[in-house]
């Protein structure tokens, strides 16, 4: 693992017992903590849930989270949960009052990119009206000072890494790319050797972790309460790790641990477990060059 090889902690990583499948997403581990043991594990990038940034924003302020993150050394900060972004109507205008937090957040606090997620729901969608919502997101996005990714789901609208990155070329907007998770390009059934010919401009974030080969229940379910750390699972990380290089991609990497298993561990343990076993699959691409 070379220097330029940083690691973040997305938000799911250091967040203790909370998961996307309930109903109050809000982390029960005070930010403070998260951050510093994030830091611990030696993550130098940091992600977090835009409602986590809220209820921190009451006791710290911006300017006190930001003190937070300079002092543990995180330079780089992924912002994420921004639900319905691309709707209309009375669900647009809460959707859009996060939306000005997001951003307001995003500038105060120097982050790296927002993340957003595609529609779940099953619905019909308009891919035209999806590229514009999205070309004015990036937009907003650029005028706070950071990028947009959207993250690709299997059970979603945006099913594949194309898919997503047709959606950014149609928006067309130079901050606006994809976000990259091995676990959903590994259930989409997506080969290596594809993402080493997507362009590099486009690549706004990686995320690593790892599975068992076969899914258990929903990919919802699957991907929520039955990850695995890296090397503990099926996945091609070498791969995968060699094919992101091949494009030009130095980093920060995610690392994205989603279980019930990581939930019950107490956080430094969680955040340390989750680099070290990442960083170990670098070590085994740097030795078989």
């Amino acid at each position: 693992m070379t220097a330029a090889d940083a690691l973040l902690a997305t938000c799911w990583t250091t967040a203790g017992d909370a998961a996307p499948s309930e109903a109050d997403w809000r982390s029960p581990v005070p930010l403070r903590e998260r951050i510093e043991a994030a830091a611990a594990a030696g993550f130098t990038g940091f992600g977090v849930l835009a409602v986590d940034v809220a209820s921190a924003v009451r006791e710290h302020g911006l300017s006190g989270i930001r003190a937070m993150l300079t002092d543990n050394g995180i330079v780089h900060l992924e912002l994420e949960g921004l639900p319905r972004w691309w709707s209309s109507g009375p669900e647009r205008a809460r959707s859009d009052e996060l939306r000005q937090f997001v951003l307001s957040a995003a500038e105060a606090l120097g982050a790296r990119h927002l993340k957003v997620t595609p529609d779940t729901s099953g619905g019909p969608w308009e891919p035209e009206h999806w590229a514009a919502e999205f070309a004015l997101l990036a937009a907003q996005a650029t005028d706070a000072g950071v990028r947009l990714g959207i993250e690709f789901l299997p059970w979603s609208n945006i099913r594949t890494a194309h898919d997503a990155l047709r959606l950014v070329e149609d928006a067309g907007h130079p901050a606006g790319g994809i976000v990259i998770d091995v676990w959903h390009v590994e259930r989409a059934g997506t080969p290596p050797q594809e993402l080493a010919a997507l362009p590099l401009h486009r690549i706004v974030g990686v995320e690593l972790d790892d599975a068992d080969r076969e899914v258990v229940g929903t990919f919802s379910e699957d991907t929520v309460d039955r990850r695995r750390y890296c090397g503990e699972g099926s996945f091609d990380l070498a791969g995968i790790i060699t094919a992101l290089r091949a494009v030009g991609w130095s980093g920060p990497w995610g690392v994205e641990i989603l279980s019930t298993e990581h939930r019950r561990l107490d956080v430094r343990q969680a955040a340390m477990h989750a680099a070290t076993t990442t960083r170990a699959q670098f070590e085994a691409v740097s030795a078989h060059r």
